[in-house]
């Protein structure tokens, strides 16, 4: 799959500098024990990554030690880079990975700002094109090889908006070795989105590595109809390493400890099933 990206984007003076501080508000409200990783023996903290147009912020955790890390993009939710998304990377981190998680919305606007999520979906979301998207991964992956990370050694992980862009990923690195997806959308609107013309069940025959879904069974917005028509697509392309579980009792954002939705024993279950799918890949 090729999506093009203006190689010509002068550089500029991005609208976000710096990453979301605590928890982006647009969330709505907080639960109570979300999980905090610490970072003792970890390097971890907010970096500046080169890409086609300019310098994006990041987060990255590593061990302290040591070096040629496998490498895990973390793709951030719909409400940006900010403490959950920053933890993900830490728990990476303390199974041996280097992680980093770019703001992939930095030219657009802090979603930290929000507090409204109908006024962040207008303002920032619905201008960031998948292309420029694809390219910051890779950016984000070059920047992982130049830290002494292993980058031949590479996976990906998502959740909500970010659970599509794993599947894209997939079918735009073929350098990939292993992808999971929480709860991304797997079906565009009606009229398509001109910055978002492609969606997992469009590009099934493209991927270059194994992905590994989750999806919630009481998710109001991605039907199980469009998870059994994903599955059908997947093994008609003849992708059969690649495998869809759904937790039947899960909502949409099941695993995101710091919001209502969280379903522990799913998301426990879940983390365990994402990190041996990266293991058996060789991430």
């Amino acid at each position: 799959m090729t999506l093009n990206w203006n190689a010509g984007l002068s550089r500029r003076a991005f609208a976000a500098t710096s990453l979301v501080a605590g928890f982006t508000l647009a969330a709505g409200p907080l639960r109570a024990g979300a999980i905090v990783t610490d970072a003792n023996g970890l390097d971890a903290g907010e970096v500046r990554i080169p890409v086609s147009d300019g310098v994006v912020p990041a987060y990255r955790a590593k061990p302290t030690h040591g070096a040629r890390w496998p490498v895990v993009l973390v793709v951030q939710e719909v409400f940006g880079v900010h403490e959950h998304i920053k933890d993900i990377c830490r728990r990476f981190a303390k199974q041996g990975c280097y992680a980093v998680a770019p703001s992939l919305y930095a030219r657009y606007g802090d979603p930290g700002k929000y507090t409204d999520p109908h006024a962040l979906m207008t303002d920032i979301v619905s201008k960031v094109p998948d292309a420029g998207v694809m390219s910051d991964l890779d950016a984000a992956s070059a920047f992982a090889a130049s830290e002494h990370a292993d980058a031949s050694r590479l996976g990906i992980i998502g959740f909500c908006w970010g659970g599509r862009i794993v599947w894209l990923y997939a079918a735009h690195n073929p350098k990939l070795k292993a992808a999971a997806s929480f709860y991304g959308p797997l079906r565009g609107p009606v009229p398509p989105n001109s910055l978002r013309l492609l969606y997992p069940l469009d590009i099934t025959a493209k991927l270059h590595a194994p992905v590994l879904g989750f999806y919630g069974g009481k998710d109001m917005g991605i039907h199980l109809s469009d998870v059994e028509a994903m599955r059908v697509a997947l093994a008609k392309a003849g992708k059969l390493d690649c495998r869809i579980d759904v937790f039947m009792d899960a909502e949409h954002g099941f695993f995101a400890d710091y919001r209502p939705s969280y379903n522990k024993p799913d998301a426990k279950l879940a983390w365990a099933r994402a990190l041996e799918w990266f293991r058996k890949a060789g991430v």
